[in-house]
């Protein structure tokens, strides 16, 4: 019998970084996700992976929750790498426009779309609360009511050119600090693939896969609601 919490409703974050070079802020960044107020290990967030390319100069942190907890575990990422992370003087072939560049929400099991674009905007809110100059624009299910796709926002705010900050009219948030740039929050409208397609190719890892053997990948409770998906 699985041991899967019965109820556990699971969603996942790809979070998008604009750092990969310097290994000690990216792994400082997951393990935000993973503790709790108290400093504790949360039993309902785990770090499933994590890809840099230190030519692009920019980091994916996978962090799969609770769609209850996700919103705070990423929001403590999310806060790290602003502490972390200067736009002014961040390099890298990769177009970005924030410190932290895209927080995309999938939902995994037992979770709507429609779920996950009220947790992003929770979290959107939340961040432009919390740190100052930090702006935000929304796309797909987190942009209500228009659902505007990711291309076309990208197109509007001339994500490829590396523009002038200060020129930009975020969704949430003040005009754009040139330490923060411009974070976007995206559900997608659609699933490209199937959820057991996807994690397949993602195997879980053991500690010693990921880049440093602090970072617990994955907590028994999660690891039998993930096999079960």
């Amino acid at each position: 019998m699985s041991s899967c919490r019965v109820g556990l409703r699971l969603a996942a974050c790809l979070l998008n970084i604009s750092e990969a070079r310097k290994k000690y802020v990216v792994e400082n960044i997951a393990k935000a996700a993973l503790l709790e107020r108290n400093g504790q290990r949360h039993p309902e967030v785990s770090v499933l992976n994590i890809f840099s390319d230190p030519e692009y100069n920019r980091s994916v942190i996978t962090i799969a929750a609770s769609i209850d907890e996700l919103g705070n575990s990423v929001l403590a990422a999310c806060l790290e790498a602003f502490q972390s992370i200067d736009m002014e003087i961040q390099e890298g072939i990769h177009p970005c426009l924030g410190a932290v560049d895209l927080i995309p929400i999938y939902p995994l099991s037992g979770v709507g779309v429609e779920e996950c674009g009220a947790v992003a905007r929770s979290l959107a809110e939340n961040l432009i609360r919390s740190v100052p100059g930090c702006s935000v624009f929304l796309f797909g299910e987190a942009d209500l009511p228009e659902k505007r796709p990711l291309v076309q926002r990208r197109k509007q705010l001339g994500w490829f050119t590396r523009r002038d900050f200060s020129s930009l009219t975020p969704d949430l948030g003040p005009a754009p600090a040139r330490r923060c740039g411009l974070t976007a929050y995206q559900v997608p409208l659609s699933m490209e693939f199937s959820r057991q397609e996807y994690w397949s190719r993602l195997p879980f890892p053991s500690p010693g896969d990921l880049p440093n053997a602090g970072i617990e990948p994955m907590s028994p409770a999660l690891a039998a609601c993930f096999r079960a998906l």
